[in-house]
């Protein structure tokens, strides 16, 4: 009869190979892969840190940059005719903060644009052409219903991915995402490379298959 550490040494050698299963990422939709445009936006509910006001935009200025410099797709301004849209959420380093609702942070000043060294920006003003408002928050419309407000479960950075050329692609499920504390961080922004590593997951899968 076999003893006791017999049993657990076969225990953990069967266990082994499903806990790896269980932690390997799913490859993305192809249609990650094969997009061509990204839009990035702030998450319409997000609101406006009293203690940092600009770190949603400084968030969305930091994701484009990061995305121009990968050079894989091309940022546009116009989020209905984007194939991928992306939505930034900077958290606030603990559970509960309170905020105020400010839907006008989609508002851009200007577009960017590669240059050898830096990013130039042209002018624009307004609402961001093509603009997506979120259909299950109506205040979103109205840029004078600004009110304080407190989000929960916010205190990492948030980096979803949806697809886009749908109606209301806002509504449905993101098709990726990465959560973490400092995803979001200025000039390295980890959720880019997160990103990045994630492609090329997928597209060494595709290769290998027949």
């Amino acid at each position: 009869m076999p003893n006791r550490a017999s049993v657990l040494v076969a225990m953990t050698l069967f266990m082994a190979p499903l806990g790896f299963a269980k932690d390997k990422k799913p490859p993305l939709p192809l249609s990650v892969v094969h997009a061509k445009t990204v839009a990035v936006l702030i998450d319409p509910q997000a609101g406006v840190s009293i203690d940092d006001p600009r770190a949603n935009q400084i968030a969305q200025k930091d994701v484009e940059v990061a995305l121009l410099n990968w050079g894989r797709y091309e940022t546009l301004l116009d989020t209905q005719t984007a194939d991928l849209i992306i939505v930034v959420h900077k958290g606030h380093g603990h559970p509960v903060d309170e905020t105020i609702s400010d839907s006008r942070q989609n508002n851009r000043p200007g577009a960017i644009n590669p240059t050898d060294n830096s990013v130039a920006l042209g002018a624009q003003r307004g609402r961001t052409p093509g603009s997506i408002l979120d259909p299950s928050n109506p205040s979103s419309n109205n840029p004078d219903s600004a009110h304080p407000q407190a989000e929960i479960g916010d205190s990492d950075d948030s980096f979803l991915i949806y697809q886009g050329g749908v109606p209301n692609p806002l509504a449905n499920p993101p098709i990726w995402r990465y959560v973490a504390k400092d995803a979001l961080h200025s000039h390295n922004v980890p959720a880019v490379d997160q990103f990045r590593k994630a492609v090329a997951d997928t597209e060494k899968l595709e290769a290998k298959k027949p």
